[in-house]
């Protein structure tokens, strides 16, 4: 158990927010989570509202799946941008000023970068970021840095490959600036020239004195890495299929792939997954992804827990 003290956190929009006592608090909160009796009702008589711009299965799932684990209940929206007022041309201020009014937190969505903070700015109750278009994804940076750290007990002192889309997927974005609160960890950036790693996320990791660098081979970064991080070619951020096609299929993770890894290595993945990793990969040990998504229950458990419940 942490015996650090965690600065308080009224809502999760991005990954700037926390820091590493937050983390330690967190991340020994989920370990309980993972053996929270069944008939534990924490957050019994609390609603949680999943409004969904775009689509989602297992962020959307886990937290609902975590809300109703803790005792609480769920009102969701999966297609918020053709099955709600916005499509009347509600903004997202105001759904989430009537939203707020139903349910005691909100899990938001949306396609736009910048509009989970702009629903955080209006909301008299907690708003998690479920993913904004191009930019962050702080809860699934959660998820895969707990997931790290069962996986191979610690979260400091590895080299991690970030793999695919880096320049639109906000997964990998995410993880990036959360290693950030790591310690003599190494980023190794692999990806298509059309997608590279951002510059604010560059900055970010010199600012805090982060080990980072891009290399282009992924067979020559495979045998030095502890974790590849893999990522899908997003066809749905590209503004031509011409672009698309360019970076897709690009990195496999496959059979002969495994065989540069160590022993100990770790393959995660964000998912969903196209034909990045063939599925051969799934039943070796070092196949971590479908744990990973697991994971996201326990993490989102201890979230809504921390900002509904306290201690």
């Amino acid at each position: 158990m942490s015996t650090l003290t965690a600065a308080p956190i009224r809502h999760v929009v991005e990954v700037g927010q926390f820091d590493r006592a937050w983390l330690e608090t967190l991340f020994d909160r989920a370990d309980r989570m993972r053996d929270l009796p069944r008939d534990a009702d924490p957050l019994r008589g609390r609603i949680l509202a999943t409004l969904f711009y775009e689509p989602s299965t297992r962020t959307r799932l886990s937290f609902e799946s975590a809300m109703l684990r803790l005792g609480g209940q769920v009102v969701s929206t999966e297609n918020a941008r053709e099955f709600s007022s916005a499509i009347k041309g509600e903004s997202v201020e105001d759904t989430v000023r009537i939203v707020a009014g139903y349910a005691d937190a909100i899990v938001i969505r949306h396609h736009e970068q910048g509009a989970a903070a702009r629903a955080a700015a209006v909301s008299p109750v907690p708003v998690l970021n479920g993913g904004d278009g191009p930019g962050e994804h702080p809860t699934q940076a959660l998820l895969d840095l707990y997931t790290i750290r069962h996986e191979r007990g610690r979260i400091d002192g590895l080299r991690v490959a970030l793999v695919g889309d880096l320049r639109f997927g906000r997964a990998a974005r995410s993880l990036a600036l959360l290693l950030g609160l790591t310690h003599d960890t190494e980023l190794v950036f692999v990806s298509p020239p059309a997608v590279p790693m951002g510059d604010d996320v560059r900055a970010a990791l010199d600012a805090r004195g982060v080990r980072y660098r891009d290399e282009p081979d992924l067979a020559r970064v495979l045998p030095e890495v502890d974790i590849v991080y893999q990522t899908r070619i997003q066809r749905e951020r590209f503004a031509t299929p011409q672009e698309y096609a360019a970076s897709r299929g690009v990195y496999v993770i496959d059979r002969a792939a495994l065989g540069r890894m160590r022993p100990d290595a770790v393959v995660m993945h964000p998912l969903p997954r196209v034909d990045e990793i063939a599925a051969e990969v799934d039943a070796d040990p070092r196949a971590a992804y479908f744990r990973q998504a697991q994971n996201g229950v326990f993490v989102r458990m201890a979230l809504l827990e921390l900002l509904l419940a306290g201690d």
